[in-house]
């Protein structure tokens, strides 16, 4: 049984406390949070939670509530963004009851009362020093943020202060956020085929345009890494997201053959 299976089934024995603790109770029904001592990385035999479950929960959680908060942080949710928040949803396959979890964790991110440090903090926390999956989770934010085409100063801000809570560099900020908006074709226009410019396929990659062919197939097999969907759900990405991952991939392998074309490689 996977980890939906084990929440939505009743099996609460080692879920955690504290603010996501409280989230997955309002998203579920449940007051499971209330007398749990919240323990990082605890796991333990009688819920048959083990720590990757207990990551992808984390995740998955956090995921959804932030992304509501990061959309309401203008002031208002735009179709946009509700449409991101769906498409989401949509790869993942929910069933009803999944989905209706996922709609009320993101509303409970749009609330003015919203605790986002420490969700953040507890989300750090519990998924300790795993790179790969912080960054595909600021990857997600920030694709929340484009969903209407622009970055507002707002949501800005409060992706900057979620990246100071998980210890990303604003440099590496600067990178993603070039990044998703050339996948998603809002830093210049892309290709008719659906492939990115030469000007957003480098900001893809995050390299400079002289940079040599060993450089290029570096930063190529670098963001390759980074995003290997398998990888991720080892680390604690929900199985659900893998196609996230996946979409992430292809963008980068088009980047890639971009480059590799205008450059005769």
């Amino acid at each position: 049984m996977g980890w939906w299976g084990k929440i939505l089934g009743g099996t609460f024995g080692m879920m955690f406390g504290g603010p996501i603790g409280a989230l997955i109770g309002v998203a579920l029904g449940h007051n499971f949070d209330k007398g749990v001592t919240y323990t990082s990385g605890q796991t333990t035999g009688q819920s048959g939670f083990g720590r990757q479950e207990r990551a992808q929960t984390i995740f998955y959680t956090a995921t959804f509530s932030v992304m509501g908060h990061v959309c309401k942080a203008d002031g208002q949710v735009t179709e946009d963004e509700i449409s991101l928040a769906r498409k989401v949803m949509q790869q993942m396959e929910l069933d009803d009851a999944q989905r209706k979890a996922s709609i009320d964790l993101f509303n409970e991110g749009k609330k003015t009362s919203f605790p986002i440090n420490d969700i953040v903090r507890q989300f750090r926390q519990e998924i300790g020093y795993r790179p790969n999956l912080l960054r595909m989770f600021i990857e997600i934010q920030i694709m929340a943020a484009y969903a209407d085409g622009v970055m507002e100063p707002s949501e800005r801000k409060v992706l900057l202060n979620i990246c100071q809570l998980l210890n990303i560099s604003q440099h590496e900020f600067e990178h993603l956020c070039a990044m998703i908006g050339g996948m998603h074709g809002s830093s210049s226009t892309g290709r008719n085929d659906g492939s990115p410019s030469l000007k957003q396929a480098y900001a893809i990659l995050d390299i400079k345009e002289s940079a040599s062919a060993s450089d290029i197939k570096k930063a190529y097999r670098r963001l390759l890494s980074q995003h290997h969907p398998d990888k991720l759900v080892a680390k604690g990405l929900p199985e659900e997201m893998m196609k996230l991952a996946a979409e992430q991939t292809h963008e980068i392998r088009k980047a890639y053959e971009v480059i590799k074309q205008a450059k005769n490689l």
